[in-house]
């Protein structure tokens, strides 16, 4: 049995950064990456905020993933 305190290598999660590092890439879609470079910053912004932001976001992506191909 392994201690629960140690990180192995073959664990399904990974570190992704620091607690409010934002660490967002290109998607490759315009107005998805739009849309997640407006969540930089969600961590200094009161959490009573967070829902609200979070529904935005998630309205926009659905409109830019329903969209028709160009």
């Amino acid at each position: 049995m392994r201690d629960m305190d140690q990180q192995h290598p073959d664990d399904e999660t990974q570190d992704r950064g620091s607690a409010g590092t934002d660490t967002a890439g290109s998607t490759g879609v315009a107005e998805v990456d739009a849309v997640l470079a407006s969540l930089d910053g969600l961590a200094d912004r009161p959490v009573a905020e967070h829902v609200a932001v979070f529904e935005q976001a998630h309205d926009r992506l659905r409109r830019a993933l329903d969209a028709p191909a160009d």
